[in-house]
């Protein structure tokens, strides 16, 4: 009965959130980015539960920790320090100034200001619309993929009341309901994380950490090694892909836009990076351990591996106390939850705002936060109907969506914040090959989950190269 109140507190505190900030909602501003009047810890909050979300705790965490073993930890490293404590140190003061001076509210908007190039905002609202649908789509499925697991809810019926709930909170608060949850969402976080390492690493599979250092080594050599022994290559790429990749995403931008004001940039700094260490920490120890719970499955024999989408949710079920399995359920739907209220926010913008403010019908805020909200429950509706046809595992859901939006944006984004020398073409041309390389290659090798992360890093760095040598030798002005 435990997980009924839970999750019956959950749900309400979700409609409260929805409520206050459908009060505070009146403007486009207030929907999209909170009137830039968002405080640190909010902000900060909001970036850590929009990087972290069922993907990880579900399909990623498990699959990767399961084939490395503790060098998975790498992953976390990066996605603390690089992901976070840098992403806010190098983005977020510039971000917050040059928005402010361009009066832009999302990325979009940011690019064609920036390049006077209004076809540039154009382009970016349809590739984040597109790429940011399977995405969602794959939160979707692991936040179901766990209900189904752990509290033998239907996948359909699980899928349904996620989407119910996403729809109600943000369609009827925007941004300031988003981050007003977030903060709640953030803390049940940290709490379902640290609760569930307690009781994973004493149950008898694991003792304690010196224990399952040796265990791990008992059963792979490479499970203890330093770098990952074999598979040193793939946990870089992964761990570029998931911490560099979150600089171009939108929907973390998003948060450097809201910020209140320059100082409070640097608390929020802290704040998300100890959010990051103990979140990613959390979930890539879990899936370390997760060849101890699963040690009698011969590690040579793919076709008796556990399902990678299913590894900790079975570790959930079946090694933890009713109460706490409870309190993951509200971990999981936490980082689910502001995940998707962020993605849809962002893309909803990107239609509204981005290719549909100079329609006259739209001129009225009142006309616009109806659209936004239209919108949103489009993208939901979309995002659903992928996760209906289950088309692959999360893990590579996730990659394509990350390498194909952040290599469409990260390059010009950047250079666009700090280079003067950086002018339209250039950055028009990065966008165009950090797109290309992603479906390109994504094509070419099939979706191959092994070959998607170093796709998703190619996508993100060869722009890096290509847009100061497009500029460069381009004739048009610089801004």
């Amino acid at each position: 009965m435990v997980k009924y109140y839970f999750g019956g507190i959950f749900v309400l505190i979700m409609i409260l959130s929805g409520v206050y900030g459908y009060l505070r909602t009146k403007t486009v501003n207030d929907y999209i980015i909170g009137n830039r009047n968002i405080g640190p810890w909010l902000s900060a909050f909001a970036y850590g539960t929009t990087y972290f979300s069922a993907v990880l705790f579900i399909g990623y965490a498990g699959k990767v920790g399961y084939n490395f073993g503790l060098p998975t930890l790498w992953i976390a490293i990066g996605n603390t320090f690089i992901g976070s404590y840098l992403a806010w140190k190098i983005l977020a003061k510039k971000t917050r100034e040059m928005t402010a001076q361009l009066n832009v509210r999302t990325m979009p908007e940011f690019l064609a200001a920036r390049y006077n190039l209004p076809f540039y905002k154009y382009l970016s609202a349809v590739i984040i619309f597109v790429f940011l649908v399977p995405y969602s789509a794959s939160v979707y499925m692991g936040l179901s993929y766990f209900f189904e697991a752990v509290f033998n809810i239907p996948y359909m019926y699980a899928l349904i009341i996620m989407a119910a709930l996403t729809a109600v909170y943000l369609l009827l608060g925007g941004y300031h309901a988003v981050a007003m949850s977030d903060f709640v969402q953030g803390m049940v976080m940290i709490l379902g994380v640290l609760f569930m390492l307690y009781y994973l690493i004493n149950s008898p599979n694991v003792g304690s950490i010196p224990l399952m250092i040796e265990k791990l080594g008992n059963i792979k050599e490479d499970y203890v090694s330093f770098w990952g022994g074999n598979g040193f290559n793939s946990l870089i790429f992964l761990t570029l892909l998931t911490s560099l990749g979150t600089w171009g995403l939108p929907q973390m931008v998003q948060k450097f836009y809201a910020i209140k004001d320059e100082s409070s940039i640097k608390p929020a700094t802290y704040v998300s990076t100890v959010f990051a260490l103990i979140i990613a920490g959390g979930a890539y120890l879990t899936g370390a351990m997760s060849p101890l719970f699963f040690k009698s499955i011969p590690i040579d024999s793919t076709s008796l591996k556990p399902n990678p989408d299913m590894i900790i949710p079975q570790m959930i079920s079946s090694h933890l106390p009713d109460w706490v399995a409870a309190l993951i359920l509200l971990l999981v739907l936490s980082a689910s939850m502001s995940t998707l209220s962020s993605l849809v926010l962002v893309s909803s913008s990107a239609i509204c705002v981005d290719l549909l403010s100079n329609l006259n019908f739209f001129k009225k805020e009142k006309s616009n936060i109806f659209l936004l909200r239209l919108l949103s429950f489009i993208f939901i509706a979309l995002s659903v109907f992928i996760a209906i046809k289950k088309p692959a595992i999360i893990l590579s859901l996730m990659a394509l969506s990350w390498g194909a939006v952040s290599g469409s944006f990260l390059a010009p984004y950047i250079y666009g914040l700090y280079s003067k020398k950086v002018n339209s073409h250039g950055a028009l041309a990065g966008t165009v090959t950090g797109l290309f390389i992603s479906i390109f290659f994504s094509f070419y090798f099939n979706f191959d989950p092994s070959k998607l992360p170093l796709i998703g890093v190619l996508a993100m760095t060869v722009p890096l190269i290509i847009v100061p040598i497009v500029s460069r030798l381009s004739l048009n002005k610089v801004y």
